[in-house]
């Protein structure tokens, strides 16, 4: 089950921002200064290929896969980075975090719940040749 974490540091020129977390999801919360949620960070299955489904309003949306910074034999751990997966069994994503926000503010389980289930992966761009 989600639960929030007190007291997160507040970072210079960034929104205020709650924080949630469990074993399987972390979600950050950014809101404006009257209240209003201006966008999330879903970070989900944690403990195995973590990935992040991110959205801003009013309606910026994307999934990433986590790239830990692991991969490196032979060096010390790289900064964790966001890099492409369109992969999102979002439906799947949307229950599982349903089912783990129960005990937090309806309002914002709703929105991303909402917003999971409204994304559309990015349609390809398309690379004519040149004449």
């Amino acid at each position: 089950m989600l639960s929030e974490i007190p007291h997160i540091k507040a970072i210079q020129d960034e929104p205020r921002r709650r924080w949630f977390a469990d074993e399987e999801f972390d979600l950050i919360v950014w809101y404006e200064a009257d209240e209003l949620v201006v966008g999330f960070q879903l970070c989900y299955d944690k403990q195995k290929n973590q990935r992040a489904f991110t959205w801003r309003a009013p309606g910026y949306s994307r999934h990433d896969r986590v790239d830990d910074g692991e991969n490196n034999p032979g060096r010390y751990k790289a900064t964790p980075i966001l890099v492409s997966d369109g992969a999102f069994a979002a439906a799947d994503v949307a229950e599982r975090f349903k089912a783990a926000g129960s005990d937090i503010d309806g309002s914002i389980s709703s929105l991303v719940i909402q917003k999971i289930l409204d994304w559309h992966p990015p349609k390809p761009e398309i690379r004519r040749p040149r004449l």
